[in-house]
């Protein structure tokens, strides 16, 4: 998780498009954490492969509904809010018993684990360890490949793809790739899914879209433990 980085700028553009998009789909996890406070307090959260800053727009949120963050990453980042802690931690395996938190949240990162017994063995932890949960990701059949940042690119074969990014700088970074070792790491790094693929890694969710211009540009996985 987080093996693909998109470096702070990222978060730190509140007027992009990512962000004004995830401000919109903070709506749904709002709802279910002001749900959950009315039941437990603090309501514990596990952000899995999330970051402090990504948080910053919803702080008032968190202090309000009294949450607890624990953020976990392949790498441990200090912590600056008392609201957060980070540690290191592999989302395909995580050292916490069932049920140990409130609500699980994910944004973007199943797609980063490695291929489908990943993707799974993640799944299978987000599912254990909260009633409720939330995970996002971006909808392979949208146009535009969100961390290569070009149009039909994850639908051309991947020796194309490779060849493309090693004369290209495409994506974050603008960086062009300078040998096909390079490039196959960036391509593998990222393995995006459609809806039925979701709906496979989780049978106990509700799978929700959430479309631009007209498609659907990322799928979400929601439970609701409290329902």
């Amino acid at each position: 998780m987080r093996v693909f980085s998109f470096g702070d700028d990222y978060y730190a553009n509140e007027k992009s498009l990512g962000n004004r998009l995830r401000r919109r789909r903070f709506a749904v996890v709002r709802n279910m954490l002001s749900g959950i406070s009315r039941r437990t307090s603090p309501v514990r959260i596990l952000d899995i492969g999330g970051t402090e800053l990504y948080w910053r727009p919803f702080l008032k949120d968190i202090e309000a509904l009294n949450c607890e963050v624990t953020l976990a990453n392949l790498a441990r980042a200090e912590a600056a809010n008392p609201r957060f802690i980070s540690m290191e931690g592999n989302a395909t395996g995580l050292p916490f018993a069932d049920n140990s938190f409130d609500f699980v949240h994910s944004n973007s990162t199943i797609e980063h684990v490695g291929r489908w017994p990943e993707m799974r063995a993640m799944a299978g932890e987000v599912r254990r360890l909260a009633p409720s949960y939330y995970l996002q990701v971006p909808y392979f059949w949208f146009p535009v490949e969100p961390h290569f940042r070009a149009p039909f690119f994850h639908w051309l074969p991947e020796q194309v793809r490779a060849r493309l990014l090693m004369r290209f700088g495409l994506g974050y970074g603008g960086r062009r790739r300078e040998t096909l070792d390079e490039a196959m790491a960036a391509l593998q790094s990222s393995q995006l899914l459609d809806a039925k693929q979701l709906g496979s890694l989780f049978p106990d969710a509700d799978i929700r879209r959430e479309r631009f211009l007209g498609f659907t540009k990322s799928l979400m996985a929601v439970r609701d433990g409290g329902t």
